[in-house]
């Protein structure tokens, strides 16, 4: 018989530490199996819900149908939000390594929930009986009540698509295996792009009833901006109109010239020295000269008080920019709409005829106004008309926002508010924790319409980047093209289109006035004109801005070259806002990942 080595105490704790390991080694394997079968089943009904919401997207023109695939997603959402919020998976969360993982999945799958089941379910339930035809006049009349009734749940959708998104940004994403790393990456790209849709929907539905004059009668001042002669925020605005409305209905109550108005001694509101210092007094002393300024809010305000100036003091709620580009986007919602002058408006006639051939057609100036006049009245008259599809006018509006062609700015401080981070509000290039924007603005200085001769090519790179933990360094290069495309025998166009002259501008040159901001947090390194010349420049609102000045003839380029470095880590990506031209141009932009370290 074997004598234990061991005395009895040691060897019973020794039996008891096996036990409790064994115990252990268990419950942690069965830990492992439930988690293990829970993820897989909350992964299928992840992928089902993928698959509906591919399917609602497709179905968005019908908004029953797109309630019904919602409905589904919000099922499969539900139940693998239930599979990766249990006790057992929560705890497991707390585990080195595999824990982060576990909370990433139970994040994606409780905020694809939330959305699906709350953020979005009430917008659906109301959207599933709002017709997108209810938009269109009836009688030149909006109903107002469709706006009505999709606010608060738009509102209340938008709210949510931010937390939900909001859940997401604050995972630990470097502690992620690759591939789930990129599916997070994937459904958080997917919800950036549901709130980009939530919140304008959302903005809409307060803004319109308002604007249409759902709490009383409203005026706006409309500016239609002439591309032929360039001005930072799209061209000189060459003709005006006082749009009024009244519990949903529109009426033009006022056509007139930009030539109406006079040449203020100064400017008639204070500009701020460093506007001043940039663009002088020019802005607030005349009319064509407002969107001089690449900041809509401040060219809105100094038109509507020159408009307040020849008016007995009429101050209007807003106003609008738009371009003859847009009007052809409009265009393609009414279809061609007829002039009193016997010529057809189409979409694609609208920007050649009312930026060029006018003035060929056209001696005298105020024969040519009242053409503009016309066919603002005209198009006008089909949009109150109806009889189209509100779903492509909503999709041209949309694209003409895009293309920074429909600016917007409001007198009511809530309405601004609402506007002050789109597109809409023209503001100055902004640069934010994802992209940093350069502004490329172009201006015409031969006092003419030769910028319809005119183009530019806009490029955005990194020359060299490295992405840190808290954002990129490096150096980037944008380079701007200026064109004169104008026929070889420009000077023998009228005079009205040439400049005749003036200036001191010899018939056929174009003379471009440039203006290039800085994004913020970039520092100079070098600029360059091909010609030779200089920049002159200041800073505005915190950003360094060059300005250029050259003068071309036909078939003549001239190209700026500016370097800057990053100050403090940056945006992975570049982007440029520019001013829209005759012709429609891709936004450029640039990512440090196309460029080597």
């Amino acid at each position: 018989m074997t004598t234990p080595t061991l005395p009895r105490p040691a060897r019973t704790a020794g039996r008891v530490f096996v036990i409790v390991l064994a115990v252990l080694v268990g419950l942690t394997v069965l830990a492992a199996a439930w988690i293990g079968i829970r993820g897989a089943l909350a992964y299928g009904h992840l992928r089902d819900a993928q698959t509906a919401a591919v399917a609602a997207r497709a179905s968005l023109a019908d908004p029953a149908t797109a309630a019904d695939a919602i409905a589904e997603i919000s099922a499969e959402t539900a139940a693998a939000n239930r599979l990766t919020s249990d006790p057992v998976w929560r705890a497991a969360e707390g585990v080195a390594w595999i824990g982060p993982q576990l909370r990433a999945v139970s994040t994606v799958a409780a905020s694809l929930d939330d959305v699906a089941g709350s953020a979005l379910a009430p917008l659906v339930d109301v959207a599933s009986s709002f017709s997108v035809d209810s938009l269109a006049p009836v009688d030149g009349r909006i109903d107002l009540a469709a706006f009505t009734a999709l606010e608060e749940p738009a509102a209340a959708g938008a709210a949510g698509v931010r937390d939900a998104s909001a859940a997401l940004d604050g995972l630990d994403r470097p502690a992620l295996l690759a591939p789930l790393r990129d599916a997070v990456d994937e459904v958080s790209d997917l919800l950036d792009e549901v709130q980009v849709g939530a919140g304008a929907l959302a903005r809409a539905t307060a803004l319109i009833p308002g604007m249409l004059g759902a709490d009383g009668p409203r005026n706006y001042l409309i500016l239609f901006q002439n591309n032929a002669e360039w001005r930072s925020l799209g061209g000189i605005p060459g003709a005006v109109a006082l749009l009024s409305t009244d519990d949903g209905r529109m009426s033009l109550a006022a056509q007139e010239s930009s030539g109406d108005f006079p040449t203020y001694d100064t400017s008639v509101l204070p500009l701020g020295p460093e506007v001043q210092g940039i663009y002088g007094e020019r802005p607030g002393r005349w009319i064509q000269n407002v969107t001089q300024v690449p900041d809509f809010p401040l060219a809105a305000q100094l038109a509507q008080e020159m408009w307040a100036r020849e008016h007995d003091g009429q101050r209007v709620d807003g106003v609008i920019a738009m371009d003859p580009v847009a009007l052809s986007y409009l265009l393609e919602a009414t279809g061609p709409v007829e002039l009193p002058t016997g010529d057809v408006l189409t979409s694609e006639n609208a920007v050649p005829l009312l930026l060029n051939e006018v003035y060929l057609r056209y001696e005298n100036p105020s024969d040519q106004d009242d053409f503009f006049a016309l066919a603002a009245a005209s198009v006008f008259d089909a949009l109150s008309a109806g009889g189209f599809s509100p779903a492509d006018l909503v999709s041209a509006l949309a694209r003409a926002g895009d293309e920074r062609r429909l600016l917007l700015w409001s007198a009511h401080e809530d309405d601004q508010t609402l506007l002050a981070d789109t597109t809409l509000a023209g503001g100055l290039p902004r640069t934010d924790a994802d992209v940093a924007r350069f502004g490329v603005y172009l201006n015409d200085g031969t006092g003419s319409k030769m910028t319809y001769y005119a183009g530019a090519d806009t490029t955005v790179a990194w020359t060299s980047c490295m992405a840190g933990p808290r954002g990129v360094t490096g150096q980037a290069e944008l380079t701007v093209t200026v064109r004169n495309d104008a026929p070889a025998d420009a000077a023998t166009l009228p005079g009205y289109i040439t400049g005749g002259g003036s200036f001191g501008i010899t018939p056929g040159v174009a003379r471009t006035v440039g203006y290039l901001y800085l994004p913020t947090g970039f520092a100079l390194a070098d600029a360059t004109m091909s010609d030779g010349s200089g920049f002159g420049g200041g800073v505005h609102d915190g950003r360094r801005v060059l300005t250029f000045s050259v003068d071309l003839a036909p078939g003549e380029t001239a190209t700026a070259t500016v370097r800057v470095d990053t100050a403090e880590p940056s945006a992975s990506v570049l982007e440029v806002v520019q001013t829209p031209g005759v012709t429609a141009s891709a936004v450029p932009t640039a990512a440090c990942g196309s460029a080597a370290p």
